[in-house]
């Protein structure tokens, strides 16, 4: 997926220090291609070993709302209990997500990724034994804080894939992690199915079913720590022992990434296409059993398309992300997510409006692949806003996620105050508004949506902004003066068609 069109310095020149990869990798030793059905180690089996490990998080996390209509007649939930859940699952991934940014920072994806992974499984094996609103509610708030491992997923991909291809590579683990939205529609009623007919009751057999999430969740973490590797070059651990890496200072990540404004406004627009699609998750299986009276398995399915749209359009929003780069550099970036975000906003208002069974699953299917293309545009823009405090930028996006799901459910679907068409409705004028402020990310080196780069301004300059003097003189912020070479098509075909080369390197298009 490299944009063969075009002289690529990072490859050549790193051939030799990159040779034992089976990957082209860049001067970061980052992979300059992407080879979706390889499990080549250690960049695609990261890629593998990430996406999947989300994909169990977010099967366990939603694996409720399927079986929704059975715990609610077995513990008596009331429609405010249930809103009060929904708000739960997710509103502790706020700050676990912000967490886990920083963790990614200082101590690595994967041994982040794997602990959250195996702290939060308890909570989905609790769910069997839960009797009352106040326990259902718990465990939904705990198992919640699993979703944060989608900070770790798209922090690793950054840190494995080059800038020509960190688009798509981000989409496509983040969209396949999405999948357990739609695919946990269809898992827990099968498995409640099988479950019941073996001879269980129906109240003794959603609580078996639970185990199933929270082993799949398990055996994830292991291999995680088992199979994966922080860095192309090795484990975070390891290279700081060896002096190959800076071992850097919370402090100093916290400040790089909270006065970046850039990561502010990501994390705003976030909480309207990936809030979006978490509030979705909640809501959609109810709300086709209720308004179109369908079985239980029916709104199952009708739910499950919504999260399993995951497979190709998220993906395909983070591939749109890079052919946008090839072609305009990082407004071309910027362009598509704007676009993209609005049309999903006013798709979402749509739906709200549908009346008709068969017209309402073909626009919810619509929507569903414009939000979540979103998803994949917004962290094709993210890697670019920081490289110091990459993880930290990444848990502020992310967990601006979480924070729209929680207030979009607090005001539309808590309670009786609004219907649910209602509140999809009103939800898609809050994602028009929440776009707006992306025309405000101007990078001075690329430009924005509606301003050119400055002049003279260089990505070099941009990145090495985050370190002080003596943090250079220490060479602290040479993996940043790197990223910053390998992003040079960021500017667009014009200020790329002569890549700049170090003045110790020699061209190797020449």
């Amino acid at each position: 997926m490299e944009d063969s069109g075009k002289p690529s310095l990072h490859v050549e020149s790193s051939a030799a220090e990159g040779s034992h990869f089976k990957l082209p990798v860049d001067s970061e030793q980052k992979a300059t291609e992407f080879w979706l059905f390889s499990f080549a180690k250690p960049h695609m089996r990261a890629f593998h070993l990430s996406w999947f490990s989300f994909f169990c998080c977010f099967v366990s996390t939603f694996a409720a709302p399927p079986l929704l209509p059975l715990i609610r007649d077995n513990l008596n939930l009331t429609t405010t209990d249930i809103g009060n859940a929904g708000i739960a699952s997710v509103s502790g991934a706020v700050f676990a997500r912000l967490a886990m940014g920083t963790a990614c920072d200082l101590i690595g994806p994967r041994l982040a990724s794997a602990s959250l992974t195996l702290l939060t499984a308890p909570a989905v094996y609790f769910t069997s034994v839960i009797n009352s609103a106040s326990s259902y509610l718990l465990v939904r708030f705990f198992t919640g804080f699993s979703l944060a491992s989608f900070v770790s997923t798209q922090f690793w991909m950054s840190s494995m894939f080059s800038p020509p291809v960190v688009g798509v590579a981000n989409g496509i683990a983040g969209g396949w992690g999405n999948l357990g939205g739609g695919a946990t529609q269809l898992i827990m009623p099968l498995v409640y199915d099988l479950i019941h007919h073996i001879g269980s009751t129906n109240f003794t057999a959603w609580r078996i079913a639970f185990f199933i999430p929270g082993f799949m969740q398990t055996i994830s973490a292991i291999a995680v720590i088992a199979l994966g590797q922080d860095l192309p070059n090795g484990n975070y651990r390891k290279l700081e022992k060896a002096g190959d890496k800076h071992k850097d200072s919370f402090r100093k990540v916290f400040y790089h990434a909270v006065t970046n404004y850039r990561g502010w406004i990501l994390a705003l627009t976030y909480g309207y296409c990936f809030g979006v699609e978490l509030t979705i998750d909640n809501i959609v299986a109810e709300y086709f059993y209720d308004k179109f009276n369908v079985n239980l398995r029916t709104a199952g399915i009708i739910a499950a398309s919504f999260g399993l749209a995951n497979i190709i359009s998220r993906p395909g929003g983070g591939l749109l992300s890079d052919w946008m780069s090839r072609r305009y550099g990082m407004r071309g970036r910027l362009w598509g997510l704007w676009v993209v975000q609005i049309v999903g906003g006013v798709l979402c208002i749509v739906l709200g409006r549908m009346n008709n069974l068969s017209a309402s699953i073909i626009v919810m299917v619509l929507f569903s692949f414009f939000v979540q293309a979103a998803c994949g545009l917004t962290f094709g823009v993210v890697p670019f806003v920081s490289r110091r405090s990459l993880g930290m930028i990444s848990g502020m996006t992310g967990g601006g996620g979480n924070v729209g799901a929680v207030i979009t459910q607090l005001i539309f679907f808590k309670g009786s105050k609004y219907s649910k068409e209602t509140g999809i409705t009103l939800m898609g004028v809050m994602i028009l508004c929440c776009t707006l402020p992306i025309t405000l990310i101007y990078f001075p080196q690329w430009g924005g949506l509606f301003c050119g780069p400055r002049p003279k301004a260089t990505a070099e300059d941009y990145y090495a902004a985050e370190w002080s003097e003596d943090e250079k003189e220490r060479g602290y912020h040479s993996a940043s003066v790197k990223f910053a070479e390998n992003s040079v098509r960021e500017g667009g075909r014009r200020r790329d068609s002569s890549p700049a080369v170090p003045a110790d390197d020699t061209p190797s298009h020449a």
